[in-house]
This record gives structure tokens, sequence and C-alpha cells, in this order.
């Protein structure tokens, strides 16, 4: 009877314990870049996460955005351009806020390519800031949430090139 008894309270007992279990799940990846090309940013945690644009409610300005990227090109200099012109739109185009791109200094467009980083320092690789200034608009920022995107492309100049 004392044997049942200690066998049951035991059974009970490990009963309890898996009731209290908890699981969690999360994603984990990587990116392995080639050895002889990448421009990549040494935080992706912010890659695909909005980035929100500090406001100063003190003098009613806009902050920028900066981060960096880690570039090589084994085979020469990297270039880059914008998809499209970058703004912020609260859905007024009236209202947009002109964001101006700077990638290692060289400010970029959406017309033609731009050397940010020369053969030299991209054949030994190059940690490079990204900064994205928001433009004063004509009459000062209007209120609203506003939302935009930048699209940047990278090009590896041909060895030699």
């Amino acid at each position: 009877m004392f044997k049942t008894l200690i066998t049951t309270v035991l059974l009970l007992t490990s009963t309890f314990a898996l009731a209290a279990r908890q699981e969690h799940e999360f994603e984990v990846s990587v990116r392995v870049p080639t050895l002889q090309f990448y421009v990549i940013p040494t935080d992706p945690g912010w890659m695909h996460q909005e980035q929100v644009l500090p406001w100063d409610v003190r003098r009613s300005t806009l902050g920028g955005l900066r981060k960096e990227f880690d570039v090589l090109n084994d085979g020469g200099a990297v270039s880059a351009k914008l998809v499209s012109a970058p703004y912020l739109s609260n859905g007024n185009a009236r209202d947009n806020i002109q964001l101006k791109v700077k990638f290692n200094g060289v400010e970029l467009d959406a017309l033609t390519y731009k050397q940010v980083v020369s053969a030299q320092d991209a054949k030994v690789g190059s940690r490079v800031q990204l900064e994205i200034v928001p433009q004063m608009t004509a009459g000062g920022y209007k209120p609203g949430s506003y939302y935009g995107n930048v699209n940047m492309i990278f090009n590896a100049a041909a060895p030699g090139a």
C-alpha cells in the first residue's frame, strides 16, 4: 500500500511538471557573402525593420539616420545609385519630405551610378557610413504620419575598369 501511494504521488508529480512546459520558437538565418564582393550593414538587425527618424519637439526639427556598412570588392571600385527619389509621404504630395542619401560621403541620386568606394579601399575592405538626412520643406514640416523607402543598388566594377 505504501509503495502504491509513493508510485501514485510520483506519477501525479511528473504529470504536473509536464503541464507547466513552455516552448519558444524563433527564426534564425544567415547570409554568407561572397568573398569577392559585398556591401552589407555591420549591424544587419535594422535592415528589414522600419527606422523611425527622431523628431525634436523643442526645435521642430527632424533628425536623420546613420548606419555603417562593410564594403569589399577584390576586383575594383564600388558604385551605387538610388532606385527612385527617396522621400517621406503622409499621402499629400505637397507635404512630402525629400531625403538626401549619402553613402561614404557621396550623395546618391536615381539617375547615375556614382563611385562610392575606390578600387584601392574596396580591395582591402572598408567600413563606410550611410547617411539619410531629411530636407526641410517650404513652410516647415506639416503634422502627420510619414512613411517612405530608400532603395539602393550597388555595383562591383569589373577588374581593370
